[in-house]
């Protein structure tokens, strides 16, 4: 017998029926919100998995298209990898529950949502997050939650919670929130320009609208949940630890690990691994494998201890110095634009590709409202980026949601459809990585669309800032601009991007069971200060704004509109009237239901002159009008001139001169151009032309 928990959210019932399906889980539950319906199912091994040193967690959101009515496309006719936006929002749902299991945990452990049926006015990715907690709290996986999760806009000067898809349409923000009981474990936003106090404000109320939920769950759990099974800890014996500390001792550890450069820390870290091999071999064979982990701890424990207590960075900066930076435009001379950002040992070049709107992503998903991206960002990290060697597999979920993290914080300065008719395409290629390359993406892809002429509403710089936190919530240390060493052994990665203006997206992961309001509104407020610097101390002095012409390498751009009624009549039968533009001019042409017509060349002069076409195709001929044509036909009793493509008229032997013509091609002759005037259309649309009328009379 199945059981069903309700609770009234932002207007709408949301409920959870447990006990009706997928009963071989260890936790699932069907979870409703308005018509929207998905599965949430969570499993776990019954024993840890051998040789790693992590939590091998993986969270999956199914997006299936009978939920919208939809036949998948292709020949196949079935979902295939997932998309972009069921990628972002499996990490979206991983990223507040992972710090939530036991550090020790290593049995494998999946989290599934599988979405049945959508609403429009209920999102779905918000109820897998939630859907996701339900099924790990009443499971026996030892899950330390629940957590709970809610979306917000920015309406109309109004902050909404849930908004339905007509809010959605104008919201200036997209804000995501995910709370304990207590504190805050996840935000994700996109965001147009908004004031740090509006964000601040919008996430404190999140959590506290979070806190009504998860009350809510856990009375489902007190009457639902299993009992959390044991499992095996997988932790360094304290000999072994004690061993390895004594071994090297505090100042041979704080001498290792303080440097800017992580080439010469990982040195020194494998000489003293290596020494410590040595040793065990020779005194106690059965403590080796337990040397790699020993010494990361170990390493963790002095970072940590150095920044909280000593105030002190592996790199010698202050708590609030930002690395060395410097950006350059201008760097691949054969693209539309490029631009190379660098902060300390992070470089990050990108690259601007500008195209016609035909080449804009189509996208086939369950949200009727993105339908298609002109704007695209793509972010790659290659292997050698940080020393390694790997082949190249194509972008994981790190890379797709980092790409996803920058073209969030440009998207709301590209410039509109309207005054830029172009197809957007950055590339961000990570040539070094020592921690916050999505943010230096951020700060490279503005210069470099500023350097391809892309007209944006004012310029964007991204930064981070971590957290080492002590026994209390009182014992804290910011960091701002962290290295990757501080991010692995930290707490949190509190990324922000914004203009001088506001904040345009924030991305914040966290290692610990929450933050403070405290800690992120710091967060926030120091992030500001950050990029305002960078701002105005290093990208403008690059480039200060953007170009007002295009690269020569990107290919132009000319618009016209016409009666949509004449679309018809430029496509011609069977595409052959603006086939024939296309092989005579070079150009592309993009044709809108509305009538907007976008016509894309290299040269100018191909550009215009398909323009002209067209304009002349879709203008009204008319009686008395003198037009330039070229002679398509010649009969005995006159010449059939073409005035505009699709468009003949008859010149009569008796029209084609003042004197008197004895035969056609004593004057014209098939491919010559000619002055005409237009003397008749008769009721039946022929149109009757004059070369005599358009002549000089002598």
């Amino acid at each position: 017998m199945s059981r069903v928990y309700s609770l009234e959210l932002a207007g709408r019932t949301l409920s959870v029926e447990i006990g009706k399906v997928a009963e071989q889980a260890n936790g699932a539950a069907l979870v409703r919100y308005g018509d929207t319906v998905v599965l949430s199912t969570a499993t776990a091994s019954e024993k840890p998995r051998e040789g790693i040193d992590f939590f091998p967690l993986s969270v999956d959101y199914e997006e299936r298209l009978y939920s919208v009515g939809k036949i998948p496309g292709g020949f196949i006719k079935r979902e295939g990898k997932p998309t972009e936006n069921a990628v972002l929002t499996s990490r979206v749902i991983d990223r507040p529950i992972r710090p939530l299991f036991p550090k020790d945990y290593r049995n494998d452990c999946a989290v599934v949502n599988t979405v049945l049926s959508v609403d429009q006015d209920c999102q779905p990715e918000l109820v897998a997050m939630i859907g996701s907690s339900i099924a790990l709290s009443i499971s026996d996986i030892p899950f330390q939650g629940p957590t709970s999760s809610l979306m917000l806009g920015y309406v109309d000067g109004e902050i909404v919670i849930n908004p339905t898809a007509e809010q959605r349409e104008k919201t200036r923000m997209s804000l995501t929130v995910a709370s304990t009981s207590e504190k805050v474990v996840m935000i994700e936003a996109g965001a147009d320009e908004i004031p740090e106090e509006t964000m601040v404000q919008a996430i404190f109320k999140a959590h506290e609208e979070n806190q009504k939920i998860v009350e809510w769950i856990n009375g489902i759990v007190e009457k639902e949940g299993k009992e959390k099974h044991g499992y095996e800890e997988s932790v360094v014996p304290s000999e072994v630890y004690e061993a390895v500390v004594n071994f090297i001792g505090d100042e041979r550890m704080e001498a290792a690990v303080f440097t800017d450069v992580k080439q010469v820390r990982q040195q020194r870290i494998s000489e003293i691994t290596e020494e410590l091999t040595a040793k065990f071999e020779e005194e106690n064979e059965d403590w080796v494998s337990h040397i790699g982990e020993a010494v990361y701890k170990y390493q963790k424990q002095t970072v940590r201890k150095m920044i909280l207590r000593d105030h002190k960075r592996p790199d010698g900066r202050a708590l609030d110095e930002i690395r060395k930076l410097s950006s350059e435009v201008d760097i691949l001379p054969n693209t539309h634009g490029s631009a190379l950002f660098s902060s300390g040992q992070t470089q990050v070049l990108t690259i601007t590709t500008l195209g016609p709107l035909g080449e804009v992503q189509m996208l086939d998903g369950l949200d009727e409202l993105e339908t298609s991206k002109r704007y695209i960002h793509h972010y790659n990290f290659p292997s050698y980026s940080v020393g390694e060697t790997r082949p190249s597999r194509g972008p994981g979920r790190r890379e797709i949601g980092h790409g996803a993290l920058a073209e969030k914080a440009l998207l709301p300065v590209i410039p509109s459809e309207e005054d830029f008719p172009y197809a957007i395409r950055l590339v961000s290629e990570v040539l070094s990585s020592n921690g916050s390359t999505s943010q230096g993406s951020i700060c490279a892809s503005t210069l470099s669309l500023m350097a391809s002429g892309v007209p944006i509403k004012a310029p964007v710089a991204g930064i981070s800032v971590g957290l080492v936190t002590g026994e209390t919530d009182d014992d804290y240390v910011m960091l701002t601009d962290i290295q990757g060493l501080e991010d692995f052994f930290g707490d949190m990665d509190f990324k922000v991007a914004g203009t001088h203006k506001g904040i345009t997206a924030i991305q914040m992961d966290i290692k610990i069971h929450g933050l403070t309001n405290e800690i992120i509104e710091k967060a926030i407020y120091q992030t500001r200060r950050a990029r305002l610097f960078i701002l105005d101390e290093v990208m403008l002095k690059a480039i200060d704004e953007p170009r007002t012409e295009l690269s020569k390498m990107a290919p132009k751009i000319l618009q016209t509109k016409i009666d949509p009624e004449k679309i018809s009549e430029v496509i011609g039968p069977r595409g052959k009237t603006i086939n024939k533009i296309i092989d005579e001019t070079g150009v592309k042409i993009d044709i809108e239901d509305d009538g907007r017509i976008f016509i894309c060349g290299v040269e100018s002069e191909a550009t215009n002159k398909a323009l002209k076409i067209i304009e002349s195709i879709a203008k009204d001929i008319e009686v008395g009008a003198i037009y330039t044509g070229k002679v398509a036909r010649i009969t005995k009793f006159g010449a059939f001139v073409e005035i505009a493509p699709g468009k003949d008229g008859l010149v009569h032997i008796s029209k084609l001169a003042h004197e008197r013509v004895g035969k056609v091609e004593d004057v014209v002759s098939i491919g010559d151009e000619i002055l005409v005037k237009v003397t008749e259309i008769d009721n039946q649309g022929r149109i009757n032309l004059s070369r005599k009328d358009a002549l000089p009379k002598e």
